[in-house]
């Protein structure tokens, strides 16, 4: 059976989010959960060192750390964001984010009813 709203993981099976994606040094590697008009959903992993530069989204952007600290900057500030703790980039605000340590997260992002996306 085809499970047509989340994907790439086990349905009806307790799992490790953070035991998902695994980063070797010099990557980050993401893995999609679900992608659609309404909602992305996509786990990453950092290695240390390595970053994402500063861009927007049309939607708000959900962060979960899951292991790891990493530093977010979003319009000019910076965030740590431990494991165990959130934070929400806003929509249309520049943000970026930099691996000090090695560290996983999941990024939930919600788009505008419209569906509008990047």
């Amino acid at each position: 059976m085809k499970y047509p709203f989340i994907k790439n993981v086990h349905h009806e099976e307790v799992f490790s989010l953070a035991g998902q994606v695994q980063a070797a040094q010099g990557q980050i590697v993401s893995k999609t959960l679900a992608q659609n008009r309404a909602v992305s959903v996509t786990l990453f992993a950092f290695a240390q060192g390595e970053e994402i530069s500063t861009h927007d989204s049309k939607g708000d952007a959900f962060v979960t750390v899951l292991e790891g600290c990493g530093r977010f900057t979003v319009d000019g500030t910076d965030y740590l964001v431990h494991a165990g703790e959130a934070l929400v980039m806003p929509a249309q605000k520049p943000h970026a984010v930099y691996a000090q340590e090695a560290f996983k997260m999941m990024l939930t992002v919600v788009f505008p009813e419209d569906g509008a996306q990047e």
